[in-house]
């Protein structure tokens, strides 16, 4: 058995798992297995903060989180700061 982490975080809460799963289970099962509300509305995955396939293997103490779209482009933040706006 291993134990990992299943993270999703929302500029208000913090929604997180810790899960028991046997040894070879994958980003997915994690994730399937974690049942966080919202967790269908987050296109991509990371594994300590890279980002992962879904079939990639979990090891004892990862945390998966749980990426969700970006509300507005960083780089036009950054420029609107630059102008003072």
């Amino acid at each position: 058995m291993i134990e990992v982490e299943v993270v999703l975080a929302w500029p208000q809460q913090v929604l997180s798992r810790r899960l028991q799963l046997e040894e070879g289970a994958t980003v997915a099962d994690a994730v399937a297995a974690a049942g966080l509300e919202g967790s269908a509305d987050c296109p991509a995955v990371a594994v300590h903060g890279v980002l992962a396939r879904p079939q990639q293997l979990l090891l004892d103490g990862d945390r998966v989180e749980l990426l969700r779209v970006l509300q507005a482009d960083p780089k036009d933040n950054r420029r609107r700061r630059a102008r003072g706006g």
